[in-house]
């Protein structure tokens, strides 16, 4: 299969790593979409059978930028997958969209708290107003996927790691969520891309899991010398941590059953992260970053 990728940061070289050793075609395109005619051009040049969307904003160094940045991430996370989305209609290819399941704030309606694909959301926050935004319009699309990703872990040392993000606090909050494993996520992004799947569908492994749960983990397998401390998710706020609240939610995935798609159980698949995690961390051979450079674990 021969995919184009939008973004070349993190996840998006991530994928392209990935599906090549499987044998498939992946073009990383250096063009940053401004106009549909950018990414029409993008795609005349390589002719994918499948359009893949990883870039977007986050902001620097995390989300609380976006609120005083907020036309930036509006044009970042919900105008440009519009663009994109608008190529491939004319030319007929299909589009997957990285969405985020931070667009759902505390418990569902539902008496298991989950949140469905077909729940309508309640963000908070510009990062998560603009992915929402993105995802409305995106989902009203034939031939569109929006796969909606939580807090990614990933065998691979890197700053986007959530692992090498809680490790590096001094302070963390001990809070449950649902997350995807990165491992499992690229697997489910190429069969979405094979299988031309349509409309939203979240992309995270069976099962929640909490920080110090994560955290635990780690200090098992990885670092027995590690330490933090542990502070209420309310703190993050009031001593300053953050600008407002951060998303903490549980999610379904129902529609991946749909196509009969599925991922490993958290507690199973974190483990496994975090052994071949450690392996990475281990095998890397430079001499400053402690292994935590993404560069090793290939």
């Amino acid at each position: 299969m021969k995919i184009l990728i939008f973004g070349a940061g993190y996840l998006g070289n991530r994928c392209a790593e990935e599906w090549i050793h499987e044998g498939h075609e992946v073009i990383v395109s250096p063009i940053r979409v401004q106009s549909v005619e950018d990414a029409l051009r993008g795609i005349h040049t390589h002719k994918p059978e499948a359009v893949f969307n990883a870039a977007g904003v986050k902001g620097t160094p995390n989300v609380d930028w976006c609120e005083d940045h907020v036309l930036e991430t509006i044009r970042g996370n919900t105008v440009l997958p519009l663009l994109i989305a608008d190529a491939c209609q004319q030319e007929n290819v299909y589009f997957l969209h990285i969405g985020s399941g931070c667009v759902y704030y505390g418990d569902s309606s539902h008496a298991d708290k989950l949140w469905r694909e077909h729940d309508h959301a309640n963000p908070s926050v510009v990062y998560s107003r603009s992915k929402y935004a993105a995802d409305l319009a995106l989902a009203t699309f034939k031939n569109v996927g929006i796969a909606r990703i939580r807090m990614p872990l990933d065998s691979k040392p890197s700053p986007g790691n959530l692992i090498d993000k809680i490790v590096s606090y001094p302070e963390v909050i001990d809070v449950e969520n649902s997350v995807t494993i990165v491992d499992d996520m690229v697997e489910v992004f190429r069969q979405l891309i094979e299988k031309k799947g349509e409309g939203i569908f979240h992309v995270t492994n069976p099962g929640t899991i909490r920080h110090r749960e994560i955290l635990d983990l780690y200090h098992e397998i990885v670092d027995p010398e590690h330490t933090c401390h542990w502070i209420t998710n309310e703190d993050l706020v009031k001593r300053g941590l953050a600008k407002k609240g951060r998303s903490n939610n549980f999610l379904a995935s129902e529609r991946l059953a749909e196509l009969g798609i599925t991922m490993r159980p958290i507690k199973e698949a974190l483990r496994d992260t975090l052994e071949k995690y450690a392996r990475a961390k281990q095998s890397c051979r430079c001499e400053d970053c402690d292994g935590g450079c993404g560069c090793c674990g290939s």
